[in-house]
């Protein structure tokens, strides 16, 4: 018996954990944070002033803040979806919003599995209830604004016992609407970007906004505070939002504020405090940069790509461009796009100009947060050229728009048809041609043979 004992401990000094362990390397806990609709100009690493997040600003100290990360797609669900395949909407099923993902695809548990993970999610991670077709060994508390999941993480993290690695996904409902009815300081007091009309409503729905910002923040302290003390200090911690606020040219479109994101990666030891990356990323490279990270092989075949070694500070280089798509929710917020986006450039393709844009915030409910400010717009578009021109913007848009980004960070000046970005516009719309025609993508044909995920069948 003794020398049996002698063996194990051993055994257990050279690397073996145990029957069903094999000599499998000593794997870091991985966590993933998600917000959902928040756009990175609020958040305080990024610049943002109007509404404390001292946990993001403390998540930045603690590690590499990125200042170009994007989504694939500004929705919620072929943005997640891409998140969790590591495969562009047009590539994985998930174009319209509520759509899921193929079921014949690999998804992001099975490939945790494979390196020995349990692989937990709690709150919105993938869409809602979707979660449960994804393979996850726990998966709960997904419903909509079921915002008691942070209190449930941070419970099951203090009663685990398992001594396999965990690879953990928390996703909290802020600052998705309904926005808290109590406003974030004085309303009247906060500036507004200008691509929004300025009116008494605008500026309330705003410091709901970023009231709703404040509870994400919250939110993302309270389950980095408990990866640190129940996963330990080796932890890989990436903290992230799926897309834009629910606001005018955020949500929905192909405007930088709409896909443009926060994204922080924390691991001590490994990755630099207090460090900042340039990089273009996409959350894309979420998935193979978080396996690599565990000690695995980027997956094969997928659209991601590991930004490993410029989390370690081995190259500052990743991408040369994003792609994006947006098609609708079946037929709601339906305004089809494609976009590419370089450091400087950004050109969106609008693939059904003709039509009228329209989405929850004109057409939703009458007490609905966007019906709340919307109307002033209207009313002040009657006697305000200014207000005119917005929501005028707003509705109708062209069959291009060529921006650059470096003198119009709000991409309010259309340059496509300036005879001086002529040379760069006939570039971009080659790139994008490309990559449209390496997706299997028909544009407007295949936008319109969509079902509604919605519709029952």
């Amino acid at each position: 018996m003794r020398s049996t004992n002698c063996l194990l401990a051993t055994l257990m000094i050279l690397g073996f954990d145990g029957p069903g362990r094999g000599n499998e390397p000593s794997r870091p806990p991985i966590v993933i944070f998600l917000a959902d609709d928040m756009g990175r100009a609020e958040c305080s690493p990024y610049g943002g002033r109007e509404v404390p997040t001292p946990n993001m600003a403390r998540l930045g100290a603690d590690g590499m803040t990125f200042t170009n990360a994007f989504v694939a797609s500004p929705s919620c669900a072929p943005s997640r979806a891409a998140l969790l395949t590591g495969l562009e909407p047009m590539r994985n099923g998930a174009m319209l919003n509520h759509a899921a993902p193929r079921a014949d695809l690999k998804k992001w548990p099975a490939y945790f599995h494979d390196l020995g993970y349990e692989v937990v999610s709690f709150g919105k991670t993938a869409h809602y209830a979707q979660v449960t077709n994804y393979g996850f060994d726990h998966a709960s508390h997904y419903h909509y604004h079921q915002d008691d999941c942070i209190e449930a993480a941070v419970d099951w993290l203090s009663r685990r016992k398992s001594n396999r690695p965990l690879c953990l996904l928390v996703g909290t409902n802020w600052p998705h609407v309904p926005w808290p009815r109590k406003p974030a300081g004085d309303p009247a007091g906060r500036s507004l970007p200008p691509n929004l009309v300025d009116t008494p409503e605008t500026h309330r729905a705003r410091a709901r906004y970023a009231a709703a910002v404040a509870r994400a923040d919250r939110d993302l302290g309270m389950v980095y505070e408990a990866a640190r003390k129940y996963l330990g200090p080796e932890s890989f911690f990436l903290f992230s939002s799926d897309h834009g606020a629910q606001l005018p040219f955020g949500k929905w479109n192909g405007y930088d504020v709409g896909i443009q994101i926060p994204m922080i990666v924390a691991w001590p030891g490994r990755v630099a405090p207090g460090s900042t990356a340039r990089s273009l990323v996409s959350w894309l490279d979420i998935l193979p940069t978080a396996l690599e990270a565990a000690g695995g092989a980027p997956p094969a075949g997928i659209s991601g790509r590991s930004f490993l070694d410029v989390l370690l500070g081995k190259r500052t280089d990743h991408r040369e461009a994003i792609f994006i798509t947006h098609s609708g929710d079946g037929s709601m917020n339906r305004y089809p796009l494609r976009a590419v986006r370089t450091r400087r450039w950004k050109y969106i393709r609008n693939l059904d100009p003709a039509a009228e844009h329209h989405t929850h915030i004109d057409r939703g409910r009458a007490d609905s947060d966007g019906r709340e400010y919307w109307n002033s717009w209207v009313e002040a578009a009657r006697t305000n050229p200014a207000a005119a021109a917005t929501v005028r913007r707003y509705h109708h848009r062209p069959a291009e728009e060529l921006y650059d980004l470096a003198a119009d960070p709000w991409e309010l000046s259309n340059l496509a048809r300036e005879p001086a970005h002529a040379a760069t516009l006939a570039r971009l719309k080659a790139d994008l041609d490309a990559w449209i025609s390496a997706q299997g993508d028909t544009g407007l044909a295949t936008e319109r043979a969509l079902p509604d995920p919605q519709k029952k069948k």
